[in-house]
């Protein structure tokens, strides 16, 4: 009987959000198309040559972002690992991922476009690109990168 009361109550109260309207609901939203999506140089975190387009969020803030990176042929990450935990989904390419501390490109997987991973926090990795390649991170931040080997972050590199 609680159950036949409750449904009239959902439909009114879901008909009344209806009503506001789609103002509130399109104030919260953001919607970015492909001709859409602006690029520019890769957070100083990243070895150079890749390409960055921050889709929603401030990766250096608390909260929620999704960050585009472009990454060259022949790309490589190093190993290293994250403070919070990584979601990543290839747009394009073909990303090659391995675990552990030590690059070893024969042991990355072939990640091609559509494909999907997500890490816990300080799980080492490291990546390169087969051709050029899109990866979408989507996470909460503030991002951060540790490389495994303090010799591999281009931020201690003197140019």
């Amino acid at each position: 009987m609680r159950t036949a009361l409750l449904i009239p109550v959902v439909g009114v109260a879901l008909a009344a959000a209806a009503s506001t309207g789609p103002v509130g609901a399109m104030d919260a939203a953001k919607m970015v198309a492909p001709p859409d999506i602006t690029w520019g140089p890769a957070p100083a975190s990243l070895p150079p040559g890749a390409e960055a387009a921050l889709l929603y969020g401030d990766p250096a803030k608390d909260g929620m972002f999704a960050l585009r990176l472009k990454l060259p042929a022949g790309y490589l990450i190093p190993p290293h690992t994250h403070p919070r935990p990584e979601v990543v989904t290839v747009i394009s390419g073909t990303f090659r991922l391995g675990m552990g501390e030590t690059a070893d490109e024969r042991k990355a997987e072939a990640l091609p476009a559509g494909s999907f991973f997500a890490f816990e926090p300080d799980m080492a990795h490291y990546a390169f690109a087969e051709g050029e390649t899109v990866v979408q991170i989507t996470t909460n931040g503030p991002w951060g990168i540790t490389y495994v080997n303090p010799k591999d972050d281009p931020r201690k590199k003197t140019h």
